[in-house]
């Protein structure tokens, strides 16, 4: 036997990626993420399926926190291991674990407070999942890697990068052993995007453990994003109100400021004050100005002529509290830009709770909401919706720009998958999809493409030959 695959996230669900291999007496997680679905997330809570000093390495594919998210309570529990990725995963992902740990304190204490005034408690405890000081000990488990050069974590085992085109440092990773191999594709990014370069392809493979987050539909194209942009911003200015726009630190960020820095250039909206009310998400736009050798041509050369799309008249990037609170005093339009990008938590939720129930007002969605999210919620038109444990009218108008996504939708995770060889793989594993979706994907893959695929759920295992 090969290897033996245990699916413990991200399996008929889109969050919490956990993949756990067992291969020549070693045992590699690929990815540490939290769960963020609302129905499923006592699964942070649970005790780790297994010993986490037991685990001999985790492999992180990007610093997305629904993949890398759980990682400070791994080794709170006892993980000992090394932690590989990208270095720019790894800078970026201490960022994310830090801001992650501070908004569940700000939360648990805050929570508390609440239940404390209503004589009322919670299905978990009110303490945070991990904490600053966890985080710090985590990253210190850290080892960065480069893309295309192979590393040996154990006898016989070895582990190569290669770029997925997702966010800044996301990666495919493969992995070979007794003359197999097995591919975790991470999430895929997109080709022809701003900022970063094209994905790699699928290398060469005898298993693969593929996403399918956007497995049953295709993107907007990604010409009329700057447009359908525009048409937001002018029409929510007409009627003077503002443009909340969730937004996730990674990528998402630094893309839409890309396309708002091309249109106040252009002139094609009026002079507008963008607030990037996200420390994160502040912290990670410079970690991107200091990877340029692994950003696209056209991103190098806008910062060579000091064009940078991070540097714009009417850029306000916002750091504290109070400058968070400041915004709501301001007369006129303005857009705000804020996590967290489903509306999980952190400062978008205050925004939300001044925003929504102002007709003037838009919240524009640019990232995928997950079911049970409070941005899938709202998306979907449930109104009232429940905000700190008040209920709070929709009035807002509600738009979504899905070619913002950074992930491949249908066919290009099948452009993706297309030059793998010189064989077809045995198996393709399809996970990172809500059920419905991996499922669609998976019979794509069959009857499209003649792949062999299955749809793994929570808890499987797979013994690979």
């Amino acid at each position: 036997m090969f290897a033996k695959l245990t699916f413990l996230g991200a399996a008929c669900s889109v969050t919490g990626s956990r993949y756990l291999l067992d291969v020549n007496g070693v045992r590699l997680l690929i990815d540490c993420g939290l769960v963020q679905e609302r129905e499923l997330a006592d699964r942070n809570w649970q005790p780790f399926p297994v010993p986490p000093s037991g685990i001999d390495a985790v492999l992180l594919t990007h610093a997305h926190i629904d993949h890398c998210g759980y990682l400070p309570k791994l080794v709170k529990d006892g993980f000992k291991g090394t932690i590989y990725g990208t270095l720019a995963t790894a800078e970026i992902a201490k960022t994310v674990l830090m801001d992650s740990a501070k908004l569940q304190s700000e939360d648990a204490a805050f929570k508390k407070k609440r239940h404390e005034r209503e004589h009322r408690t919670g299905p978990r405890p009110l303490e945070p999942l991990f904490t600053v000081a966890d985080v710090e000990h985590c990253c210190s488990h850290f080892t960065p890697v480069n893309y295309h050069e192979p590393v040996t974590i154990a006898k016989g085992v070895e582990v190569s990068y290669t770029d997925a085109g997702h966010i800044l440092g996301s990666a495919s990773i493969q992995i070979r052993a007794n003359g197999r191999s097995i591919v975790f594709s991470g999430d895929i990014g997109r080709w022809n995007r701003p900022i970063l370069e094209d994905p790699d392809y699928c290398p060469a493979a005898d298993y693969v453990v593929m996403e399918s987050t956007y497995g049953d539909r295709i993107h907007e194209k990604t010409e009329l994003i700057g447009e359908k942009l525009r048409s937001i911003i002018l029409d929510t200015a007409k009627r003077g109100g503002n443009l909340i726009i969730p937004t996730f630190a990674i990528e998402r960020a630094q893309e839409v400021l890309y396309y708002i820095n091309t249109l106040a250039r252009a002139k094609s909206i009026p002079p507008l004050l963008v607030f990037l009310d996200s420390p994160m998400a502040v912290t990670v736009t410079k970690i991107f100005e200091q990877h340029l050798p692994i950003l696209d041509t056209d991103m190098n050369q806008m910062v060579r002529d000091q064009q940078s799309p991070f540097h714009f008249p009417g850029l306000k990037m916002v750091q504290t509290v109070d400058e968070s609170k400041g915004i709501n005093s301001i007369k006129g339009t303005v857009a705000i830009m804020a996590g967290a990008g489903m509306c999980t938590g952190g400062r978008i939720k205050h925004h939300l709770a001044n925003n929504l129930n102002r007709p003037e007002c838009t919240v524009l969605f640019v990232g995928y909401q997950s079911v049970g999210t409070l941005g899938r919620l709202i998306q979907k038109g449930v109104n009232p919706i429940r905000l700190f444990g008040q209920p709070v009218p929709v009035r807002a108008r509600i738009e979504t720009i899905s070619g913002f996504s950074a992930h491949a939708d249908r066919q290009e995770l099948l452009q993706w998958l297309s030059r793998i060889g010189p064989t077809k793989p045995r198996t393709v594993f399809v996970t990172h999809g809500e059920a419905e979706t991996a499922r669609h994907f998976a019979e794509t893959l069959s009857t499209e493409k003649g792949f062999a695929a299955t749809v793994p759920e929570y808890g499987n295992e797979a013994f690979l030959e």
